[in-house]
């Protein structure tokens, strides 16, 4: 996949991505407006697809991400927050050491530099979790940290 970016003087910056059944071009505007619009092939005129504010294109790209919600599993589970911080999910697997402790007494932030931000439990969601969560078998664990926070938290997994 070919992405070219461009200057727009005045206007923004305009993104032309190549797809397999033609390309996608994405004007940014100084305003903050995105329009999206679809060419068929180089040659053709572009039609415009779609048009967002800047707060809807910033959801629309959380959510295109997978920030909301990932329907597979892929092979990383990870989003990449400014600054190079990311955001994970884990899965507590059966006879991980984890299961049965507490955020506090597990001390995963003390130990990993992890920050869990929220657990799901099958259906639930525990947002901003305290140091009295228990952690259980099954649990998928948000966390958020730098790569090598990260590592430290996988290999606090795996013990």
């Amino acid at each position: 996949m070919t992405i070219r970016e461009s200057d727009l003087p005045g206007v923004g910056k305009k993104f032309e991505i190549e797809l397999d059944d033609g390309e996608m071009v994405v004007v940014i505007h100084n305003t903050g407006k995105r329009e999206v619009f679809r060419r068929p092939d180089p040659d053709a005129d572009s039609e415009k697809a779609f048009e967002f504010s800047d707060d809807l294109a910033r959801t629309i790209g959380s959510i295109i991400e997978g920030a909301y919600f990932q329907p597979v599993e892929p092979e990383t589970r990870e989003t990449t927050l400014p600054g190079g911080i990311l955001l994970e999910w884990y899965e507590l697997q059966p006879g991980s050491l984890l299961i049965g402790e507490t955020l506090e007494s597990a001390d995963i932030g003390n130990r990993t530099g992890l920050a869990v931000v929220a657990i799901q439990r099958g259906d639930e969601v525990i947002d901003s979790p305290t140091a009295d969560t228990t952690l259980r078998e099954g649990d998928t664990v948000i966390g958020v940290g730098t790569p090598e926070n990260c590592a430290a938290f996988e290999e606090l997994l795996t013990e």
